[in-house]
């Protein structure tokens, strides 16, 4: 399938179909923590007085979780990684206006079968 040096497949289940799994590396993780942009606050105010998507904030989330899962699969590729299976999402409040993003997973190697 992958060569070293090659991307890091993700899955959200336990296993590849039509793969097997030869080598279990144990638990990988990344993280970051953001905070709120005041301009985003301004904005999100307004919506909450006038309803619809607070769109700055998703584009937050959206650019954390692509950093969280970056990081998560830098990890894997450094133990050796070519696939991550069981790829979780955790959020985690730090301070007033700062969450922390977290993407983890079980690292692990795959072969076609």
């Amino acid at each position: 399938m992958q060569g070293r040096n090659k991307s890091v497949s993700l899955s959200n289940i336990e296993s590849f179909p039509g793969y097997t799994i030869t080598k279990h590396l144990g638990l990988v993780q990344g993280s970051t923590v953001r905070s709120k942009h005041l301009g985003r606050d301004m904005m999100a105010g307004l919506k909450n007085i006038f309803g619809g998507e607070l769109k700055g904030y998703t584009e937050l989330l959206v650019e954390s979780r692509q950093e969280a899962t970056d990081r998560m699969i830098a990890q894997a590729k450094a133990v050796g990684a070519n696939a991550v299976i069981n790829v979780r999402f955790g959020t985690a409040n730090i301070a007033a206006g700062a969450a922390e993003i977290l993407a983890y997973g079980t690292a692990v190697v795959i072969e076609a079968q």
